[in-house]
């Protein structure tokens, strides 16, 4: 048995249901818990976010919601790279709140838009972030309980009984001078506490595999970069794939499709306006980068028996 068969068991295969233009609101309220056998609800949460439902548990990857204006997509004036840091906390809590003790965040790494809610969400229900050394630390200077953290390299499987957490080491995204925005680490707890956004660095990048008890694994990144020799092997059914603002980074999709194993299902993600609310149909902000267009004819070329989902926020999408 391979490697996705021994992780999934006898969790069965299926394809992204047709997504609807219903309102956001509407669709996460209309989204129960999944009952014991069942396959996991996803909803994409905006940028490289998700919520996850299981049966016994809920999982958040990078959860951002709050959505606050930097400058970055607006030509009229330069990014603020001091945009103080602030949580829309009607917004986070109203998909978040319930998640409970038991909930997970999988954080891929730092920068505002995939950290900046976290530490809320984690206060406030008590759930488990998992993340690099530095997210960890990030997260106790803004009130979350050392032993609610589990600070992780990649490499590690995590078994939480209703799922497994494989964690990838993985790369960020590239700019075209090919840096990245606000690099460093974090190796002890920051004083005083993050207040901007230039105050969360990058502190390393992970991916996450994750594979329900019963429904079809599924790989999401947060940086539109990978180390192809950590993600071979995985063979995930579902890949939720970062969409790359640069061509810094060589032959990007067609490379990562291929070490992925050419997943059943593709969905893009990182390429909305992620400074205005959600509200569907979501707003696209690529730029001069990938759009979901151009990422879609290279999967079809690449890896045409691979289906191409277009998510819309927080509407529930099962698989079977």
């Amino acid at each position: 048995m391979d490697r996705r068969g021994f992780l999934r068991g006898a969790a069965a295969s299926g394809a992204l249901a047709p997504l609807l233009g219903s309102t956001a609101a509407a669709a996460a309220a209309a989204a129960p818990r999944p009952r014991a056998g069942q396959g996991p609800s996803y909803r994409w949460l905006g940028v490289s976010g998700w919520r996850i439902d299981l049966p016994e548990r809920s999982v958040l990857v990078d959860p951002y919601l709050s959505r606050f204006d930097t400058g970055l997509f607006d030509p009229e004036r330069p990014f603020d790279s001091a945009t103080g840091l602030t949580v829309d906390t009607a917004v986070v809590d109203e998909h978040t709140a319930d998640i409970g003790a038991d909930g997970l965040i999988l954080v891929t790494h730092a920068h505002w838009d995939h950290f900046a809610d976290v530490p809320h969400i984690a206060t406030t229900t008590e759930a488990r972030v998992v993340g690099t050394l530095t997210t960890g630390l990030l997260a106790q200077a803004m009130g979350v309980p050392a032993g609610k953290t589990s600070p992780v390299k990649g490499g590690e499987v995590l078994d939480f009984g209703d799922c497994v957490v494989e964690v990838v080491p993985s790369l960020h995204s590239r700019n075209r001078n090919h840096s990245l925005a606000f690099p460093g680490h974090r190796s002890e707890v920051p004083q005083p506490a993050p207040a901007t956004i230039a105050d969360l660095p990058e502190g390393d990048t992970l991916a996450f595999q994750v594979t329900p008890a019963s429904g079809p694994s599924a790989f999401f990144m947060g940086g539109s970069d990978f180390v192809e020799r950590a993600v071979g092997g995985l063979a995930p059914d579902i890949a939720m794939v970062a969409l790359p603002n640069t061509s810094s980074t060589h032959e990007y999709v067609p490379r990562l499709l291929e070490a992925l194993d050419r997943p059943r299902t593709v969905v893009p993600v990182h390429w909305d306006h992620f400074e205005r609310p959600l509200t569907n149909p979501p707003v696209d902000g690529t730029g001069e980068g990938m759009s979901v267009e151009e990422f879609t004819r290279i999967v079809r070329r690449v890896s045409p028996h691979s289906t191409v989902r277009v998510p819309e926020y927080l509407t529930p999408v099962t698989y079977s």
